[in-house]
């Protein structure tokens, strides 16, 4: 296990991969930690430098006291990818990762060639809905959300599925205060604005029974950069690359050569 001391911070990562691959990053969503690509990566072409990490307040890196605001969100993975000598990577984010996704490419250009937005928005939900969910934390820990969570996350067959509980499991041993932490930051970030002065590659790939971000959502936030792509995974939820690994592992991998990352 790998950890990265960014002086307020300290972020666990791993790298898959040889260290002259091509580099490709993967931030995963509020609730999960860098397991989330378990499914994905075997199916990815060879010689990627796969790096993956848990942002703080979740898995194994530092959970300071929340509340976190995006800034700081993107300000960790730059330290971390400044850290590892990374430029010029193509940066897969979900959820909460495609917001940290946006925020870094429009920062620093230099680390990111290509994005994927993965069920994702420039801006989701409202003040009022996570003000909602961070008092459900506070009172009842993650345990009183984590059915009705299961419900936007995943397709009902998948829900039927001996494999729920594992997802369900890594949602609950999630810290508190990092979820909490990682809801204001959502709360608080608005991208429609920066995310449409970006010019660089771009894939947004959704899930047609996604119930945190609906397809909707994420092709608008994708049409925000000029000559970006839509791909939606049929029958898939909040976490497309859990319930069909192959068909995300598909669709990035055409976009890797699209780009010439591979």
């Amino acid at each position: 296990m790998l950890t990265a001391d960014l002086g307020d911070v300290r972020l666990h990562y791993r790298i898959d991969g040889p260290e002259d691959g091509p580099p490709v990053v993967f931030a995963n969503s509020l609730g999960t930690d860098m397991r989330l690509w378990d499914p994905v990566l075997p199916l990815l072409p060879r010689g990627l430098r796969m790096i993956r990490y848990d942002k703080r307040g979740h898995g194994l890196s530092t959970c300071p006291p929340s509340p976190y605001t995006m800034g700081a969100l993107v300000t960790d993975v730059e330290k971390l990818l400044d850290h590892l000598g990374v430029r010029d990577c193509v940066f897969v984010g979900l959820s909460i990762g495609g917001m940290i996704a946006q925020g870094l490419a429009v920062k620093r250009l230099d680390l990111v060639r290509a994005m994927v937005l993965s069920n994702t928005g420039a801006r989701i939900g409202n003040a009022d809905l996570w003000a909602e969910r961070i008092a459900g934390v506070r009172a009842g820990g993650i345990e009183s959300l984590a059915d009705a969570v299961m419900e936007r996350w995943f397709s009902r067959s998948f829900r039927d599925t001996p494999e729920l509980e594992l997802w369900r499991n890594m949602l609950t041993r999630q810290e508190d205060e990092g979820y909490i932490g990682c809801s204001a930051a959502i709360s608080g970030t608005d991208f429609y604005t920066t995310t449409a002065s970006l010019r660089l590659p771009t894939l947004g790939i959704a899930g047609s029974e996604d119930g945190s971000t609906p397809p909707d959502l994420v092709r608008e936030t994708t049409d925000l950069v000029p000559g970006s792509r839509f791909h939606l995974i049929r029958g898939a939820g909040h976490l497309p690359c859990v319930e069909n690994p192959r068909a995300y592992a598909d669709a990035l991998t055409g976009f890797l050569r699209e780009v010439g990352h591979v």
